[in-house]
């Protein structure tokens, strides 16, 4: 059976809509509209006579056939793209877009003066930055890195580890002179804490060989690590905070640290990124410049 360039370009539509999970997604992927995208696939399913997906109005499926057809369509889009990213790396000066997602945060302390420098050295490179505290499927949303602070579960995704930042335990000035400061973890059980829902709610110090676990407990719980910060500051209660938030505000008299004798687990930042941006030579450029640039830094 012949294959023409119109239904290579179906295979492909189709290989987007599957790694997608609808419609909708895979038209905003390949920039076009829903229709087409409808389109494409009526037509590929016509060609070779049996349906490739099921649809109900909520979610796709693959059929059997879809299943099989589908490895060899992805496999398509894969070369093609692998194809692009060799002439791209051919170029002496890299060119581009890259989509970027990232915690908001951490990211407008360290990583968007990093992009600032980054984009100067390069200014052919596009940067699409999204700011969320959202943890987004990379495959799905066209991501091409997300920056994330936790190890990689097994998803087929890589991971460079960008950086390593301390935490500290700290409080406002006016919420010790109301409570007191604690002198020991054990006393920190009797103390309101700002608690930050992506973390753990048992914080667990440690000094030599011996750990405490101490459980958080307040009546402020937030999602946004901004959001945390300014209640700790607020006077609301005591807060776990990255060194990199807290340390301007403990040289302003705003924070208090406490319990300095002893250590929190540290936060892993990772450059997480899809397979097909694995030999992209911007990709390769930005994430050894983060590397580079937070190795400059005690954080």
């Amino acid at each position: 059976m012949d294959v023409s360039f119109e239904q290579l370009k179906s295979m492909v539509v189709f290989a987007k809509i599957v790694e997608q999970g609808s419609f909708s997604a895979a038209a905003r992927q390949l920039g076009l509209s829903r229709g087409v995208v409808s389109y494409h696939l009526k037509k590929l399913e016509d060609h070779i006579g049996m349906p490739l997906l099921n649809r109900t109005t909520r979610s796709i499926s693959l059929t059997d056939a879809g299943q099989r057809y589908f490895q060899r369509c992805k496999r398509i889009s894969e070369e093609a793209a692998a194809a692009n990213l060799q002439i791209e790396n051919l170029r002496e000066e890299p060119e581009g877009k890259l989509t970027i997602s990232a915690p908001v945060n951490i990211s407008m302390h360290t990583i968007v003066p990093a992009l600032n420098t980054f984009k100067t050295l390069y200014p052919k490179i596009e940067i699409d930055l999204n700011l969320t505290d959202d943890i987004v499927n990379i495959i799905q949303e066209g991501v091409d890195l997300a920056i994330r602070g936790a190890p990689l579960a097994d998803s087929g995704l890589y991971a460079k580890k960008l950086m390593t930042m301390k935490n500290i335990l700290c409080g406002s000035p006016s919420y010790f002179n109301q409570h007191g400061i604690p002198r020991t973890p054990a006393e920190l059980a009797n103390h309101e804490w700002v608690v930050y829902k992506k973390t753990s709610k048992i914080q667990t110090l440690t000094k030599g060989s011996r750990s405490y676990n101490v459980k958080m407990q307040g009546s402020i719980t937030t999602n946004s690590a901004s959001a945390r910060t300014a209640f700790v500051v607020g006077g609301h209660g005591v807060g776990r905070l990255p060194i990199y938030d807290a340390l301007p505000l403990i040289k302003a008299g705003q924070l208090t640290p406490i319990l300095e004798d002893y250590a929190l687990s540290d936060i892993t930042i990772y450059g997480v990124y899809p397979p097909r941006a694995a030999d992209s030579k911007k990709m390769r450029l930005l994430l050894d410049y983060l590397q580079e640039h937070f190795a400059q830094y005690v954080l």
